[in-house]
């Protein structure tokens, strides 16, 4: 921090004055680090969103392959061949043919089974594989719900912080440019050396802020790219601008009844019930024992010497009957109906919040608040004019100047509100109610 009462008035004002263009030029080259600058409407930046996310990519990548193991579930299980050859006997290896009396030499036995499931098991696991498959469709879909549901609230939220960070360099500039101008008149005597130094805490103060805004700037900077695959000396800039708008709705029930068909998260939930409900019927197909058939052909091993045989094998049921799986599938059944009943609860709370959100944040862009904020965007030339020429006093010029900056932030914030509502509820709904 600069020791400037200890220094001459004069050799004050000159370092005040150059500090203060020195580091109005350093901070605005610290805000453009970038090489490049990447524009983008909200459109493309979400066609640009769906081209290039990785998670996305991941996430087709599992659907495709749960829905090759819908094919898998369908095929047959593969037969088995069995054989059984005799390598020695008598002293002879591989001992295979005739005797000199046309009897057969050596044994050959060769047989081929095949597994039959009962109960519609394999019909059945084709359903679970079915299910399981829109299952990872609806996991992508909500992924993507969250994703750009985050896409959009960077988007507007680097838009805000960009239009701040112009009210900044704009105040920055016109006080850059009030501080030089105090300057000769604090060389000529007609100004106090308190009323400069509090102008320059004003600016340097102002200068704290931009560094404060850039700093989360970046951070939300970050994250939009990140979303977006940018990488590199690149800059993306969103082009669309913060205004105020109205926005029409449902009524709140049928905004709930919506979400209830719409918000992937409840659908999600709603079929982890079916897949639990289809996992009881396949758990208790499984009691009901599988058929194995087949054919045999033995030679010189029976009392034919040529025998073929017809083979069936099933296991008893007596013992194990599957009860602990078919148990347990019941159980988890029960537990995805409560899970659902929890979801549909915070599913109509937090389209109601919503709901509200939106509401409240509307009403307050009112025609008089936007009549307002004209106004005093008109009266911030005014008054730098008026201090200047000395028709306000310095206490009143700070006064108004801090209120200025204060109300433009909190209307850009106003703005940001309103959208992140409209998101919220678009979000909570799972579909485009509010455009």
């Amino acid at each position: 921090m600069f020791k400037l009462l200890n220094c001459k008035p004069a050799f004050v004002c000159r370092s005040a004055a150059i500090g203060c263009a020195m580091f109005a030029s350093l901070h605005l080259e610290a805000q453009a680090p970038v090489a490049d600058t990447l524009q983008l409407t909200l459109p493309q930046a979400e066609q640009q969103f769906l081209q290039k996310n990785l998670t996305l990519l991941a996430g087709h990548f599992n659907v495709d392959a749960d829905k090759a193991l819908i094919d898998q579930a369908k095929l047959w299980d593969n037969p088995v061949l069995l054989t059984d050859q005799n390598i020695y006997a008598d002293g002879k290896f591989f001992s295979h043919g005739k005797t000199i009396n046309g009897q057969p030499n050596g044994q050959v036995f060769v047989q081929v089974q095949q597994l039959i499931k009962t109960a519609g098991k394999r019909s059945k696991q084709v359903d679970l594989a079915t299910t399981s498959a829109a299952i990872s469709e609806l996991q992508l879909q909500d992924v993507m719900r969250n994703l750009k549901y985050q896409l959009r609230s960077d988007y507007y939220s680097v838009a805000q912080l960009l239009s701040i960070q112009n009210i900044y360099q704009q105040e920055l500039r016109e006080l850059t440019t009030l501080l030089t101008g105090m300057e000769a008149q604090l060389k000529a005597g007609n100004i106090a050396q308190k009323d400069y130094l509090r102008v320059q805490a004003v600016v340097i103060a102002l200068q704290q802020d931009i560094t404060e805004n850039y700093r989360t700037l970046s951070n939300q900077e970050t994250e939009l790219k990140t979303l977006l695959q940018v990488t590199g000396n690149v800059f993306v800039k969103p082009t669309d601008t913060l205004a105020f708008a109205t926005y029409t709705t449902p009524p709140i029930d049928q905004l709930v009844a919506m979400a209830k068909n719409t918000n992937t998260a409840y659908k999600l939930q709603q079929k982890q019930i079916i897949y639990q409900q289809q996992n009881v019927l396949y758990q208790k197909a499984l009691k009901a024992p599988d058929i194995t058939i087949g054919s045999e052909y033995d030679a010189a091993s029976n009392y034919a010497p040529n025998y073929v045989g017809l083979t069936v094998s099933l296991p008893l049921p007596i013992l194990n009957k599957n009860q602990g799986n078919i148990k347990s599938a019941e159980i988890a059944v029960k537990q995805q109906q409560t899970v659902l009943q929890q979801l549909e609860t915070e599913l109509g709370n937090n389209v109601m919040n919503a709901y509200s959100k939106l509401m409240l944040t509307q009403n307050q862009n009112n025609s008089t608040q936007t009549e307002f904020y004209k106004n005093y965007q008109k009266m911030f030339a005014n008054m730098m004019q008026s201090y200047r020429q000395r028709q306000l006093g310095l206490l009143e010029f700070i006064d108004f100047f801090d209120a200025y900056k204060d109300a433009n932030i909190r209307l850009r914030q106003q703005q940001l509100n309103l959208l992140l509502a409209k998101e919220e509820l678009n979000y909570q709904t799972g579909t485009e109610v509010v455009k």
